[in-house]
């Protein structure tokens, strides 16, 4: 098989999913209309936090911040696929398909920290109540906020870097964007050593915030268990377990996808995965942490002229 010379200026083609033609049409409207509420939710999201004063703590600084990267990674990919879907075209080309992988896995890999300092963050509040002020203070959301976008950004850059030196035996992309493990399977030579380096640096990314969000929330949960009232203890729990819900299927189809061995990396069953973490949890953050909260009902409320007595 011939070497595919990406550099000479040759498109790269996305298949995306073309194979099941039966599907194209549902997938378009299912995606669109997804994608619609994912800009809606999350637009509001991030301007009742800068607009009501309520919401100037940091849990809504977290989320404002958790909103702008699910606009951003989403608007990174969806567009493309939907013009996949209509047929129109296809094609991608060298300079796109590198752009759009650095930016996404940037995103992604900073929304994987993030969701990691989110989750110590109600651990401060609800473990430490007396002390969260001191302990959560600005200067520390604001270095915690920096320090997820920056490594984001570095490790999509270093990762970006060791996957377009490979030089690879087809322009054929079966997936509906520019993503790492495709590139990897393409590749014309071993990838064992740059597979070992960057499952690495993806264990880092994904494992160690998983890691962090489990033991904050099994924290919460034994906090949780020693209120007295049955009711309470219910709507925390079920505050909780919403939470754990998204987490669990953003962080479920990022390790499926990143950390299995590449030689079991299943492209068709990758794409389909993929819509996990780029369609679905975009629209359920929102969703999950914030519209379904009082206080957020009444600024929206506010927002809109109307009374914030929800009562």
């Amino acid at each position: 098989m011939g070497v595919f010379n990406a550099s000479l200026g040759e498109d790269f083609i996305l298949v995306g999913f073309s194979d099941f033609p039966q599907l194209e049409v549902f997938l378009f409207v299912f995606i669109l209309v997804f994608y619609l509420l994912t800009l809606l939710g999350n637009t509001t999201i991030i301007v009742l936090s800068r607009l009501d004063l309520r919401l100037r703590t940091p849990m809504y600084f977290f989320l404002s911040h958790l909103s702008f990267l699910d606009l951003c990674y989403t608007t990174s990919t969806v567009p493309q696929l939907l013009i996949n879907l209509c047929g129109f075209d296809r094609n991608i080309s060298y300079g796109g398909c590198v752009a759009q992988l650095l930016i996404f896995l940037a995103l992604v890999s900073t929304e994987c920290l993030l969701l990691g300092v989110m989750a110590f963050d109600r651990y401060a509040a609800v473990c430490r109540p007396l002390h969260y002020t001191t302990i959560m203070h600005p200067q520390l959301c604001q270095a915690l906020a920096i320090s997820s976008w920056v490594s984001g950004l570095v490790n999509s850059v270093i990762q970006t870097g060791l996957v377009m030196a490979m030089p690879l035996c087809s322009h054929r992309l079966n997936h509906f964007f520019c993503e790492m493990p495709i590139f990897l399977k393409l590749a014309c030579e071993d990838v064992n050593g740059t597979e070992v380096k960057m499952f690495v640096a993806r264990t880092i990314i994904l494992i160690f915030p998983a890691a962090l969000i489990l033991g904050s929330y099994g924290h919460i949960a034994r906090a949780i268990l020693r209120i007295k009232s049955m009711a309470g203890r219910r709507k925390a729990f079920g505050t909780c377990g919403s939470h754990l819900i998204v987490v669990s299927l953003f962080y479920g189809s990022g390790i499926y996808t990143y950390l299995q061995p590449i030689h079991r990396y299943s492209e068709n069953e990758g794409k389909f995965v993929a819509v996990f973490y780029t369609i679905l949890t975009p629209i359920l953050n929102p969703l999950i942490y914030t519209l379904r909260n009082k206080d957020v009902k009444g600024a929206l409320w506010k927002v809109l002229g109307k009374s914030t007595d929800l009562a």
